[in-house]
């Protein structure tokens, strides 16, 4: 996060934002005069003048008694200010606890690490993973083990995120439900994922009972059933508890979108049509071990073959609405346009800003949906350029590419913007419902999950079994890993995701040294690559040379 200056004026504009939003929205219900603002009273000056027939914004302001009155009067704005005031306070104490954190950690760079905060930006995440293992060494930190490896630092690092991971890997989050004309859908948004973690990591009672160590019933087989009953009774309290706060949450979502998104919608109505990487997308990509810095560069280098290929797919359909469609608004456009260029009076009338911003939102909407001539659709070798940088793909895409189906599934990792807000909006609505019943019937597959997959390393505490990258415990045999591993199809990651999360780690960290079996199975791989590498046909010579073969190596 760039130091501990951005990172205390973040915080401290994050709380500024959010009283701004209070204040200036309470301004605007109780301390406006709309009537005198929009012309439908006149006023009564006392001086004469044409001058002073014209409304200004303080005209339209109402005196601060007058206000303070209106907003005493109106009692549901009473309780959203307390609400409001009440989360400010809780967020201002939070700041100010993170703000000792942060303090803490700029004293350890500075002086544990030699990194001064000017410096920070020229080093790189590798040196100060390196400089710690020195200091663990010199200094003994971890008083349990002598030197901390790189696998130990990503295990605290990112002890919760890996859980998350591997319940995102084993199809237990979030949860998917089949609606009409939708089809399958996946819901999970900001609000859920808060939710989720103070069940199960943060919470007052959650099955974490500290940062590192979970709680010892959650390791007895015996107490499962009724640590399921606790769990789906807390699923169930929470649910109530989001549904009486819906009213001010979705209150507070629909103003912080109002206030993000409708500058930047007017400016650049193409804007919702851009895509982004869903929630359940980054979960459903991030390797095991792999830290937010990096998990976002990747998915970044894979945001436009990603974009190209979602973009290959057109409704003819919708391609001939849009073409006529967007020629009727340009036409009207067009001729509003030329008169305001004849003359600027024409803005004067009535509703004619409203009706040029309509039309030129209905323009740019419709030439979204044109596709572009040019385009030659290949969206096999699309995909596989996705599948260079974000790396998992369900076995069933491969060869269906061209499929609407696998479009579908691919727009649950890779969504619209104007998508994530709608989610976004409706969050403080639906999640409610999911906690209340979607969730309780799962509780008992979750208490599994943890108590089956956790294991615990001394100088590290309670991780997840997915992150130690051993083959051998939850390797797959489709994936290189056949004769290494011992694992039942309950306990193998899917998607090849230990094997992935292997390479990667092991790329990223060469002095690391694996577990025997992984080592053996990167030695094999290695082996494997090499074979291929060498009996492979280079495409330069399997094509002759020419325009022809230029334009089929393209």
């Amino acid at each position: 996060r760039n130091g501990f200056a951005c990172m205390m004026l973040a915080d401290l504009f994050e709380l500024g934002q959010f009283l701004f939003v209070v204040i200036f929205t309470t301004f605007l219900l109780c301390c406006v005069d709309y009537d005198v603002l929009f012309a439908n009273r006149p006023l009564n000056h006392s001086q004469a003048g044409t001058d002073r027939a014209k409304v200004t914004l303080p005209d339209a302001v109402l005196p601060a008694p007058q206000c303070a009155q209106r907003i005493r009067a109106s009692g549901w704005v009473i309780f959203m200010l307390v609400m409001a005031s009440v989360f400010w306070l809780y967020r201002l104490v939070k700041v100010l606890c993170s703000v000792l954190g942060y303090w803490e950690i700029r004293s350890f760079y500075i002086k544990a690490l030699n990194i001064p905060s000017e410096a920070l930006c020229n080093h790189s995440w590798q040196e100060v993973q390196a400089r710690l293992m020195a200091l663990q060494r010199r200094q003994q930190l971890c008083v349990h083990k002598k030197e901390l490896t790189e696998l130990d630092i990503h295990h605290r690092i990112l002890r919760f995120q890996n859980y998350t991971v591997a319940m995102v890997n084993k199809s237990l989050l979030p949860i998917r439900f089949r609606l009409p004309l939708l089809g399958t859908v996946v819901f999970l948004t900001q609000g859920l994922q808060y939710n989720l973690e103070l069940l199960l990591f943060r919470g007052p009672g959650a099955l974490f009972q500290n940062a590192w160590s979970l709680r010892p019933q959650c390791k007895r087989a015996g107490a499962r059933r009724e640590l399921a009953q606790q769990l789906a009774r807390a699923m169930v309290l929470l649910g109530v508890a989001n549904l009486l706060l819906c009213p001010c949450v979705l209150l507070w979502q629909l103003l912080y979108a109002f206030f993000s998104y409708a500058e930047g919608i007017k400016r650049e109505p193409g804007s919702l049509g851009a895509r982004r990487w869903s929630l359940y997308g980054r979960h459903y990509l991030r390797h095991f071990n792999e830290l937010s810095h990096e998990l976002r560069a990747r998915l970044s280098r894979g945001y436009k073959p990603a974009t190209n290929y979602m973009n290959s797919f057109s409704s003819p359909l919708l391609a001939v609405l849009a073409k006529n469609v967007g020629f009727f608004a340009g036409s009207i456009l067009a001729v509003l346009i030329a008169l305001t260029v004849y003359d600027e009076d024409v803005l004067t009338v009535q509703h004619i800003l409203t009706t040029l911003t309509l039309l030129g939102l209905v323009v740019t909407v419709s030439r979204s949906f044109i596709p572009d001539e040019h385009t030659v659709w290949c969206p096999e070798q699309l995909l596989q350029r996705v599948l260079a940088h974000v790396h998992y793909m369900p076995d069933h895409w491969q060869g269906n590419a061209s499929r609407a189906e696998t479009r579908s599934e691919m727009a649950q990792l890779f969504q619209y913007k104007a998508v994530f807000i709608l989610e976004e909006l409706l969050s403080p609505i639906i999640t409610p419902l999911i906690l209340i019943f979607a969730l309780p019937p799962r509780a008992l597959d979750i208490i599994d999950f943890f108590r089956n997959f956790t294991v615990e390393v001394v100088g590290v505490g309670d991780i997840c079994s997915f992150a130690q990258l051993d083959v051998r415990s939850h390797g797959n045999p489709q994936w290189l890993s056949a004769g290494h591993t011992e694992a039942s199809a309950y306990r193998q990651a899917e998607d090849g995701k230990t094997e992935l999360s292997l390479m990667r780690f092991a790329i990223a960290h060469p002095r690391w040294q694996p577990p025997r079996p992984s080592e053996l199975f990167l030695s094999q791989l290695k082996e494997q690559v090499q074979r291929d590498a060498a009996t492979a046909v280079p495409a330069r010579q399997a094509l002759p040379e020419g325009t022809l073969a230029a334009s089929l190596l393209s």
